[in-house]
């Protein structure tokens, strides 16, 4: 298994930029699918972003396309989320996750381990 801990949220200014930062330890870091989702308050976890084992694959929600980039450095066991031209509906906790299996990137149900999350607010 792998252990996943998030950083780098806080308040920022609609049209500002944060960039995430989720480190794992254990299990081969490099060896599956990252994604990161998020969760407003009174809403479901949703799905943001993700890349593939090997950095060379990532997808998007369309409410962020074009906006934020997925990355991440298996040397460093380290995911990222740059995030740019912030909004306020951007406002939750973001959680970095990790898939071991081959189930569908967009579904928080086909992951294996996720961070605490941190919490990112967008003030309009």
């Amino acid at each position: 298994q792998v252990f996943l801990v998030e950083s780098g949220g806080g308040l920022v200014q609609a049209g500002g930029s944060l960039r995430l930062s989720c480190s794992g330890t254990g299990r081969a870091f490099g060896s599956f699918r990252m994604s990161w989702f998020r969760q407003a308050p009174g809403s479901e976890r949703e799905f943001v972003a993700t890349i593939n084992w090997n950095g060379e694959s990532t997808f998007y929600a369309d409410s962020v396309k074009g906006r934020f980039t997925i990355s991440r450095d298996n040397a460093r066991n380290a995911l990222y989320l740059q995030m740019n031209s912030l909004k306020s509906e951007d406002t939750a906790v973001y959680y970095c996750a990790a898939e071991y299996g081959s189930g569908a990137p967009v579904d928080a149900s086909s992951y294996d381990s996720w961070g605490q999350g941190t919490q990112v607010t967008v003030s309009s």
